[in-house]
Order: C-alpha cells, then sequence, then structure tokens
C-alpha cells in the first residue's frame, strides 16, 4: 500500500482488502494491530494525500527529549531553552 503510488480511496480499499485477510487467518496477534489501523485509519490515510509524515516533528521531539534527559534537574528554565534553541535551530 505504502510503496505503490496510490491515492486515497485505492489506499483505503487496499487496505479493507488486508483487514479481510488478515481477519481470515484468525491469528491473535494481528488484532492488535487491525484495531491500532482501525483507531487511527482516517489520520493513515491522509498521507496519501500528499505523501507527507511527521517525521520531522518526530526526530526533534526525540533530540529534545534526549537533550532534556542529558540535564535532568534544570532550575533556570530560559537558559535551557536558549541552549535548547541554539542546538537545535
Amino acid at each position: 500500500i505504502y510503496n505503490a503510488r496510490s491515492i486515497k480511496n485505492v489506499a483505503r480499499l487496499k487496505l479493507a482488502r488486508w483487514f479481510n485477510e488478515v481477519e481470515k487467518l484468525g491469528a491473535d496477534n494481528f488484532y492488535t494491530v487491525i484495531d491500532t489501523f482501525k483507531t487511527h485509519y482516517d489520520t493513515i490515510l491522509n498521507f496519501f494525500v500528499n505523501r507527507a509524515t511527521n517525521a520531522n516533528a518526530e526526530s526533534f521531539n526525540a533530540k529534545v527529549k534526549a537533550f532534556r534527559a542529558q540535564f535532568r534537574g534544570v532550575t533556570d528554565i530560559p537558559f535551557f531553552l536558549y541552549r535548547l534553541m541554539k542546538l537545535c535551530a
């Protein structure tokens, strides 16, 4: 579904077919995955509108989290934000 260049409606159809195939298998392990996909169905399909992801935001959040973990117990928040801006900007 993701590798082929397709539009949102085609992806919706392919994803629904995949759900049906997995449900026919009867493998209990995939029910959690299917539930997650169904919960975020519209968000997943929005990828096919302009094929954009939030990978940049996730990468930035990971950098902020790592930087924050390095400096636990920061009391000077403005200086922390200044350092963060200098490192990530």
